[in-house]
Formats: structure tokens, C-alpha cells, sequence
């Protein structure tokens, strides 16, 4: 697919991916990891996704203390296009601020926010949904992609999907939902709703005049900074904490002014460990076998009558027996032992740790 005409991506770097800790840290977030095992980390993965739809008109938005790392990792592109948050601020102010540049940089932009921490089966299906998408939002729609739900997950978001809009695939958005119970997320899937993956294509000057109805002076402090970069250090800090689904995507879609594409290209935020073992299940040849699922080094991990997911990152020598649901963390100044079932709660022991002052861990 060749490049789309002033299209240019967003790459939201942000987050501590307390989930997959110990491998995740504050230092070291998931998307400078290599979670798939094939050599690239998700932000290298990300980066080369896109590149065939932007070129080199993509922008990353990451912390003042990983700008560094991204740099590294993206050795290509022009450092001036990472931008480096003075501090962390939610989603509406790390994409509007990309927003606010782009709209003086290029009168023509369409902009897509793409998460630097997922992982995305058939980037080529990806790609012809992201380039509907930009069609959609040339027009002057707020466009969000839907993922289509495989099942009735309760860690995402969801979509209601309304009257088709005349373009193939692309509908009318009629409601954002928040994360649901295992009953609700049935009934979702069953009505056709999308998961929310916080994709969202828009030009940028659309984006701003949104936040601006319902917040005026942050949209203006945006375009501020745009206009005058000097002044991020001081303005920054003024800015909310909130999230763009809170901040412009729920209010637009009440207003009928928001469209989704429904997306079916295997789609994950690898959100903890029982999402990662199943994604490197899944790029295995013999994903049916039963055995161990090994990230890293399998020189490293004995396994003996199990199934577990075991991550030897230490240099040590990992060996597990006779125990099934089983995930195995191994760094060199902590260890995680946990069930698969029970990885969502390992968040836990990020947020223990910070009560008891161990910011070297976490």
C-alpha cells in the first residue's frame, strides 16, 4: 500500500504497563520490550506498521525520561519528531499537543493516535482500515477504529455501532461504554458493539475545536504551545488529566459527530501476562502443544510436566515442575511467580511496593 497524502501518525510512548511487572518498570515501560520474540520491540513494531501509510510523517509523544530510549530505538527518524512530555498528563494532552503542531505545520493534516504498546497480527489489514479511516476523517469525523471482538472481554471498552454513514464499513458511533461485567460484555458482543482500542483518526484542527467546546482554555493552552514552544515547561503542568475518550470522544458521539471502522486484524494491548503467553502461543508453529511458553533464552528454562509461561531475563537457569497455569518472571533484582488467572492482580504488587517507598522495583 502507498503512502496516503498528508497522513501523518501520532504514537502516544506512555505508561508503566504495571501488569507485566517485573519485566514493565517506570524506567523501562512494555513498549521498549520485545514481547513477541521476534527481535523488535512493540515500538519498533509500531513504527513499522505505519511506516508504509506516513513515511517519515510520523510523531511519538513519550516522557522527557524516555526520549532517550526511543531515539535509540528509532534511530531514523529526526529527533524533532519525538516530543518529550515534561510530565505525564492522560491521552488528551499528549495527542492534542501533536495535534496543535500539526495543525500549524500542515493546513492539510489528518492525524491517527496509535498506542506504542500493541500488537497487531496482519498489519496489512490493518493498514487498509486505518486508510478508510482517513477517507472518513478527511471529511471532517471524529473516526475511531473498532476491533472486532473475539470475546466477551471485561478488560476493554466497547463501541455501539449505529446507521451505517454511505462509505463501506464506516458507521455512525453511538455510544462509548466503559469496561463491563463478564454478563454486560455477552450482551455487547452479541449486539454487534466494536472494542474500544483508543485508535483515532482526525485532523487535527477538528480534534482541537471538539476539546474546545467543552473545555475552551485547554484547547487554547494547546495552541499555545504550538504557537510559542517555549512555554511547554510552564503551561504544561496547568493542563487536565484526563483521558480523549473522556475529554472529546464520548461528548462527540452523543453529538452524532463521531465514526467508527470496524477493524478485524488480530488485535491486543498485551495487558498482562495471560494476554502475553497467548500471543507468543500464538506466532508458535505448534501453538496446540501442550509445554512451556518461553520468552527469552530457552537454554535457560527446564520445564517438566507443565504449562508455564516463563520469562528467564535474570541469566539464571528457570525450572518449573509439574505445575499448569503457571507464569514465571525472572529479572535480577525481583521475582514474580503467579497463576495466568490471576495476572491482572499483579498490579498489586506495583502499587504495595510504591506504599512501602521501593521505586527501585517498580
Amino acid at each position: 500500500m502507498s503512502t496516503l497524502d498528508h497522513f501523518w501518525a501520532v504514537v502516544p510512548a506512555g505508561g508503566a504497563g504495571t501488569r507485566l511487572w517485573p519485566l514493565s518498570r517506570k524506567a523501562a515501560p512494555k513498549f521498549l520490550h520485545d514481547l513477541t520474540g521476534r527481535g523488535r520491540t512493540l515500538l519498533q513494531d509500531t513504527h513499522d506498521r505505519l511506516e508504509p501509510l506516513v513515511a517519515d510523517r510520523l510523531l511519538v509523544v513519550t516522557g522527557a525520561d524516555h526520549r532517550d530510549a526511543v531515539l535509540e530505538q528509532l534511530a531514523d527518524i529526526d529527533p524533532e519528531q519525538v516530543l518529550a512530555e515534561p510530565s505525564a498528563r492522560d491521552s488528551m494532552a499528549a495527542i492534542g499537543l501533536a495535534a496543535a503542531l500539526l495543525e500549524r505545520r500542515d493546513p492539510d493534516a489528518v492525524m491517527g493516535s496509535f498506542a506504542a504498546d500493541h500488537v497487531i497480527a496482519d498489519p496489512g489489514e490493518f493498514r487498509r482500515v486505518v486508510a478508510r479511516a482517513a477517507e472518513t476523517a478527511a471529511e471532517g469525523w471524529l473516526v475511531t477504529i473498532g476491533i472486532t471482538p473475539t470475546h466477551p472481554a471485561t478488560g476493554f471498552g466497547y463501541i455501539a455501532r449505529g446507521d451505517a454513514l454511505g462509505a463501506p464499513g464506516v458507521f455512525e458511533a453511538a455510544e462509548f461504554v466503559e469496561k463491563p461485567s463478564a454478563e454486560v460484555a455477552r450482551e455487547y458482543v452479541d449486539r454487534g458493539y466494536q472494542w474500544n482500542a483508543g485508535m483515532f483518526v482526525v485532523r487535527p484542527g477538528v480534534l482541537l475545536d471538539l476539546l474546545g467546546e467543552q473545555d475552551p482554555a485547554f484547547a487554547s493552552a494547546l495552541r499555545g504551545i504550538a504557537d510559542d514552544p517555549q512555554t511547554l515547561a510552564d503551561v504544561w503542568p496547568t493542563l487536565p488529566r484526563i483521558a480523549l475518550d473522556h475529554a472529546v470522544a464520548e461528548p462527540a458521539a452523543a453529538a452524532g459527530r463521531v465514526a467508527v471502522v470496524p477493524g478485524d486484524f488480530g488485535w491486543d494491548d498485551v495487558g498482562d501476562f495471560d494476554s502475553l503467553g497467548t500471543i507468543l502461543d500464538a506466532g508458535n508453529a505448534t501453538a496446540n502443544r501442550t509445554g512451556p511458553v518461553v520468552l527469552g533464552d530457552p537454554g535457560l528454562v527446564q520445564v517438566i510436566d507443565s504449562d508455564a509461561l516463563v520469562v528467564p531475563a535474570s541469566g539464571r537457569v528457570v525450572a518449573v515442575i509439574g505445575l499448569d497455569d503457571i507464569v514465571v518472571v525472572d529479572t535480577p533484582d525481583a521475582l514474580l511467580v503467579t497463576r495466568r488467572s490471576r495476572a491482572q492482580d499483579v498490579k498489586q504488587v506495583v502499587a504495595s511496593l510504591q506504599q512501602q517507598g521501593r521505586d527501585d522495583l517498580t
